[in-house]
């Protein structure tokens, strides 16, 4: 793939962008391997590839620019806007909605912030694609100065994109490297997006986290359903489970699984997508993952343990817990292969068996892995 941004210098953040992609997941593996050497025995698996361009289904952009003329991108080093509107790594839907969005932002005469002078109200743009092409738009202010406007404009922003269902804004009054706020005030009716993945349909709330590419996202899940199936666990714990992607995946009424997560928003959307799958034997449960089964691990242990915990891993005091446990099987699932091999090393006991690189994110040096860990 070729970007005329960043052939330009415009925008580096793909920072393999041009690189051959066979090159590129090669790398990844070749790299992930390296950091698990002390695994001689595990299995690896086939890469999961991604398509090489507009695979992201939700776009962060920075807004820079002025009312008449906004930018939708990143900032400059001098703090000036970028547009990346056409970035070839954004889903089409996501590109074609974009312009709508910038002509709005005009409409409404929403100030983009300045980042220099710290005046100005519209710091991003956050748009996510459906796979099945809904849209999910929300505008992160500083204040409620334009919350108004942005009401009263809306109606035309909805004809103008037909697809788009959910709609916000998002408060972010502190100025600092902070994306997004504590306070979210729903625009539409609908406040979650339906996110179809493989035969699952998640909910996805405002302020939960999805991965960013839905064809691997998918793998993903499939994977961790092939692994646990194998183990027939009678009981299953999704620790990190976010909306519930394991979760929902591997509850096929033949086990008890539960899925804890901090955000309470997230097992609302969680226990929303169980209900529309009619899915029994499944629960959730809105509390700190990593606080919840170092707790329970030593009264009980279910037989399967999936965590997918943000990058910096899941931590000694947990990785321990777990080594502790009677817990015979654990689906790890990283978005940080060095976090993933300081966590392994804290879980002796817990042998990896078969590992596989998912190539999430093309054209930039991250990945994900997953690991099947067996008891000895």
């Amino acid at each position: 793939m070729h970007c005329a941004y960043f052939d330009a210098g415009a925008c580096r953040s793909c920072s393999l962008m041009g690189s051959e992609y066979a090159s590129q997941v090669s790398e990844k593996e070749h790299h992930c391997r390296s950091l698990l050497s002390a695994y001689p025995d595990v299995q690896w698996l086939e890469p999961v590839t991604s398509v090489e361009s507009e695979f992201r289904n939700k776009a962060k952009m920075v807004v820079g620019g002025s009312i008449h003329a906004p930018t939708l991108g990143i900032l400059a080093r001098d703090r000036s806007g970028v547009d990346l509107r056409e970035c070839g790594v954004l889903q089409p839907g996501i590109r074609a909605a974009l312009p709508a969005v910038s002509r709005f932002i005009t409409a409404a005469r929403v100030a983009p912030y300045d980042v220099a002078a710290r005046h100005g109200e519209l710091k991003y743009v956050l748009l996510t694609e459906s796979a099945s092409g809904g849209l999910m738009l929300r505008f992160v202010l500083r204040s409620r100065e334009a919350v108004s406007r942005i009401r009263k404009h809306l109606p035309d922003l909805q004809r103008a994109l037909p697809r788009l269902e959910v709609c916000s804004i998002n408060l972010q009054p502190e100025h600092k490297a902070v994306i997004e706020g504590e306070h979210e005030i729903a625009l539409t009716s609908a406040r979650s997006l339906m996110m179809p993945v493989g035969d699952i349909a998640l909910r996805l709330g405002a302020r939960s986290f999805f991965q960013t590419n839905t064809a691997v996202a998918e793998r993903m899940y499939a994977q961790a359903r092939e692994w646990c199936d194998a183990a027939a666990p009678r009981s299953v714990w999704d620790l990190y489970c976010g909306v519930g992607g394991f979760a929902l995946h591997l509850a096929d009424g033949s086990r008890d699984v539960m899925g804890i997560e901090v955000s309470a928003e997230a097992i609302e959307s969680a226990r929303t997508s169980a209900r529309d799958a009619a899915l029994e034997n499944v629960r959730f449960t809105a509390t700190d993952a990593a606080d919840f089964a170092v707790d329970q691990l030593s009264e009980q242990s279910p037989d399967l343990v999936v965590v997918n915990p943000p990058r910096r891993g899941i931590g000694t005091e947990l990785a321990r817990a777990l080594e502790r446990s009677t817990v015979r099987t654990v689906i790890y699932s990283s978005c940080n292969a060095v976090s993933l091999a300081k966590d392994l090393q804290a879980m002796p006991s817990l042998v990896p068996k078969q590992a596989r690189v998912l190539d999430m994110f093309p054209q930039t040096r991250h990945y994900e892995t997953m690991v099947l860990l067996q008891r000895r």
